[in-house]
This record gives structure tokens, sequence and C-alpha cells, in this order.
């Protein structure tokens, strides 16, 4: 049995336009002596893809934890899930290539995300989005909320 706290993570991203301005969001939840505690965040990029702010939402949900955890980190982007699971080791051990010798494309986030994996030991799973599950839905709005208006040009 592991030491380190065990922390739900859910999160999400939301572009205007792909790319265009975008949001991501995080919900962070822990049970503890004093019951259930939750902390959310989100920011916003005004030019952006949704792959990327998806990425910044696990990013920033895994930075703003104090100390090493176990996290199941739920996501609705397959982009972000095989990523940790199944692409990034490949990856890595390819120079940061795609099996098409072609660069791993937001390779940046991607190295700041595979930092903070190995502090914390996650296990990342799908989850439908748009389908009703309460998490997803509570940091898909809080994504959009943030996202800036585009502006007339």
């Amino acid at each position: 049995m592991s030491a380190r706290p065990f922390v739900e993570l859910f999160c999400d991203g939301a572009c205007l336009g792909n790319p265009g301005p975008g949001g991501w969001a995080y919900l962070l939840r822990v049970t503890t002596a004093k019951g259930l505690q939750e902390k959310d965040g989100c920011g916003a990029e005004s030019s952006t893809t949704n792959n990327r702010m998806e990425l910044r939402g696990a990013i920033e949900g895994l930075r703003a934890l104090k100390r090493p955890c176990d996290v199941k980190l739920y996501c609705d982007s397959q982009y972000v899930v095989k990523g940790i699971s199944d692409w990034l080791s490949a990856w890595k051990s390819r120079g940061w290539r795609r099996a098409d010798k072609g660069p791993v494309l937001n390779v940046e986030l991607w190295r700041e995300l595979d930092e903070l994996l190995n502090i914390h030991n996650v296990k990342a799973i799908w989850v439908k989005g748009h389908a009703g599950h309460p998490e997803n839905e509570r940091v898909d709005a809080l994504a959009r909320s943030g996202i800036p208006a585009k502006s007339g040009g």
C-alpha cells in the first residue's frame, strides 16, 4: 500500500476554432481527515489548439499537487490519455520522434508533463466528453469560461 496521498484529477481543454483562443481547467479531489477536499483551477491562451489546452489542463492539475501522489487522471482527450499510457515511452526512446520519424507535436508540453509523471504515480483514464459525467462537465465549463473572446480584426 502506498504512503502517497490518493488524488483524483479531472482535466479538460477547450478551443474556439482550432487554432484559436482556448482554455484549460482541472479539478483535484482528495479525501482527508477533514473530509472531501477539492481544488480547481483554470487558465486561457489567446491563440492555441485544443490538444495544447487538453495537455495544459493535465499539466497544471499535476503541478498544483504539493507532494508526490497516486493520481487517477480522468480526461476526455484520447490524445492525452493514449499519450500518457501508450505513446510517451516510445517517443522518448526514439528521441522525441513519432513512429513515422516525424517530430512529436507539442513536444515542450509533453516534456513538461513527463517531468510531472516522474514525480507522481499517474493512471490516465479516458471518459467520454459531453456525456453527463459530472466532473468532466464541470471542468469543461470551467475551461470554456476563461476563453478570451475573439477580437475583431
